[in-house]
């Protein structure tokens, strides 16, 4: 039986490759624990917030962030060589528009609000959505797609959707993160006390959860 609990806040974007790789490792993680019982938050980050609302050529947009063809094919290379030893069967060439995530950060928020999974279940679709299957994930169709697979009430999804609901409260969860310093995702905040940087192995998230529970302090080697 579980004996301890905290809670795991994972700053991510979820157009972020390495956050899709960091969820993986996470699971992992928390099976090397089975005695901590974990609650995951998914907190919004976004990589690019001036990506209009209805999202851009992907192909022109890496070309424009990376410059080469070349680096941007050794980019993927890599992450699906990693991809593959946790699970995940990345296809870039299926992805044909790099998407504004603001709503999809809006829609993980009410995620949180429903029955206890339901937000990390979410997350791990709209993942799989993206980079398995080249979705749109900043298109309200495959939003409420996602949702309604992830369990969530539609019809309240579907009214909420072309509002403005919550996303002031987005924003400002953003620029909090931006605040206490995280400049890259997936960031994760162990029980509001350390933050582990990174898709780290699962190895090394495992024992940052186990010596935080602990009450001492991660060594180095997590950071």
């Amino acid at each position: 039986m579980p004996e301890k609990k905290f809670t795991i806040d994972v700053v991510s974007d979820v157009v972020c490759p390495w956050c899709f790789v960091g969820r993986k490792r996470l699971q992992q993680a928390l099976e090397l624990n089975p005695d901590i019982d974990v609650s995951v938050n998914w907190r919004p980050f976004q990589l690019d917030p001036t990506i209009p609302p209805q999202g851009k050529d992907r192909k022109r947009y890496m070309q424009e962030k990376f410059g080469s063809s070349d680096r941007i094919f050794e980019i993927h290379q890599q992450l699906t060589e990693l991809g593959k030893e946790v699970g995940i069967e990345f296809d870039f060439d299926s992805i044909e528009i790099s998407p504004n995530t603001l709503d999809a950060h809006r829609l993980i928020r009410w995620a949180s609000q429903a029955q206890p999974n339901v937000q990390d279940t979410l997350v791990g679709i709209l993942f799989s959505y993206y980079f398995e299957q080249g979705k749109d994930i900043g298109d309200a169709e495959v939003l409420l797609e996602a949702a309604a697979e992830a369990g969530m009430d539609v019809a309240i999804v579907a009214s909420l959707l072309p509002t403005d609901a919550d996303a002031v409260g987005v924003r400002q969860e953003i620029d909090t993160a931006n605040q206490i310093g995280v400049r890259g995702v997936p960031c994760f905040i162990l029980d509001q006390k350390y933050a582990v940087m990174g898709a780290q192995s699962a190895e090394t998230l495992a024992d940052a959860i186990r010596q935080t529970a602990d009450g001492f302090e991660p060594g180095s080697g997590a950071a």
